[in-house]
């Protein structure tokens, strides 16, 4: 059986990212970076620059809570949300929609920071 290796994954049209691959990606152009976790999940720590939409809610109104003009990078715990919100946000005409494997624990094991609540709030 072939081995196949890809360092971006594409499932449709969504393109998973890694680590590296969204510092690179945001270095280079506006990002809206949406981390569709549960705020107590936020608060143990975020990547600085994304914003709290909770996945429930990003279901139950996605036109209202997502730009047409940028693209979309969703990010969770693990990668499974993510990418719901993701296909999600391709199924509603979204064309640059990316999710990132293995979210905010892939995020730390890579040795990128996290922001917590708390020091937000410092």
């Amino acid at each position: 059986m072939p081995t196949i290796t890809a360092s971006v994954i594409l499932d449709g049209m969504v393109k998973t990212v890694t680590p590296g691959d969204l510092v690179e990606l945001a270095a280079t152009q506006s990002v809206d970076l949406i981390d569709v976790r549960e705020p107590g999940e936020w608060d143990a720590g975020y990547i600085h620059g994304a914003r709290l939409l909770p996945l429930a809610q990003l279901r139950a109104d996605p036109d209202a809570a997502l730009p047409r003009d940028t693209p979309l990078v969703f990010i969770c715990a693990k990668g499974v949300r993510s990418m719901q919100a993701a296909k999600l946000a391709e199924r509603l005409g979204h064309d640059r929609v990316y999710q990132l494997a293995g979210g905010t624990k892939e995020w730390a094991r890579a040795g990128m920071p996290l922001v917590s609540g708390l020091q937000a709030a410092a």
